[in-house]
């Protein structure tokens, strides 16, 4: 019982201490946010938050659209979100579960495309996106990633172990249809993987900076492509564009603190219940 304290009170100390190393740099980021430029150059620097944070803020929605940058970051990472969850959810259950000639050969392909560089196909995406007239708009950015390559392998691999095939078969039994094992057996056994993947895609649309900054213009942007702007001047003013990032920061860390612990408890009970 004495070594399980000490390894409990080792394990606490590690997570601790790396929890405490990547808090540093979002703490001095918020530092920075609410001071001004001129306090950065002094010896020491900064490291208590100042009394500028709101009129730096302020300084963020005068300069860049911010506002409307929140909204569209936000309606297009929850789009792409759902999208990529609820047809991965699909494909994974139809190559995990469904026999049909060509399986093996079509999700080899899905798989293969992961190999493919993004950069290799911007250009003939950006060709297609001009030829649909939709530059400028969040078309642009929300279809082409409706549906990803990941999603679908990593939703087959856990629908491959965690939804039994007795309770399809059950199902079948009782008369419910293909949509309805969809519906009523599939998606409730998909929910705690799909939970994961909607946040790792969330986080990755929400960050997403190269496309957006193609197709998008200043006056309809992401929050990406917001702060590209605050950091397009001649000189750099840090602490703006740090305030904006600030703001950019807090969706992804409200939603890790109100869906943090259903993600864990949902993981959980998939591996328990698989």
């Amino acid at each position: 019982m004495t070594g399980r304290r000490v390894n409990n009170r080792l394990t606490y100390l590690t997570l601790t201490a790396v929890a405490f190393f990547f808090t540093i740099p979002l703490y001095y980021s918020i530092v920075v946010a609410s001071r001004d430029n001129a306090s950065l150059a002094s010896v020491p620097p900064p490291l208590f938050p100042g009394g500028n944070f709101f009129e730096n803020v302020s300084r963020v929605f005068d300069t860049v659209p911010f506002g409307l940058a929140m909204l569209n970051s936000v309606f297009v990472a929850g789009s792409i979100s759902i999208s990529v969850m609820f047809f991965s959810t699909l494909a994974g259950f139809a190559f995990a579960k469904l026999r049909f000639r060509g399986r093996n050969i079509l999700l080899l392909m899905t798989v293969g495309t992961m190999m493919v560089p993004t950069l290799a196909g911007i250009i003939p995406l950006y060709i297609l996106m001009v030829k649909l007239e939709w530059v400028g708009s969040l078309y642009a950015v929300v279809v082409p990633a409706l549906v990803n390559a990941f999603g679908v392998f990593f939703m087959t691999q856990y629908l491959s172990r965690a939804l039994p095939t007795e309770l399809l078969e059950a199902g079948r039994v009782d008369g419910c249809t293909t949509w309805g094992l969809v519906w009523h057996v599939v998606f409730p056994a998909a929910r705690p993987a799909a939970a994961v993947l909607g946040m790792l895609t969330f986080m990755t649309a929400w960050n997403d900076y190269m496309w957006p900054l193609m197709v998008l213009t200043p006056e309809n942007p992401t929050v990406q492509v917001a702060l590209s702007t605050l950091a397009a001047g001649y000189v750099n003013d840090y602490v703006m564009g740090l305030a904006g990032t600030a703001l950019g920061t807090l969706p992804l860390v409200i939603v890790f603190a109100f869906l943090g612990k259903h993600i864990i408890g949902g993981i959980m009970q998939g591996a328990v219940k698989g």
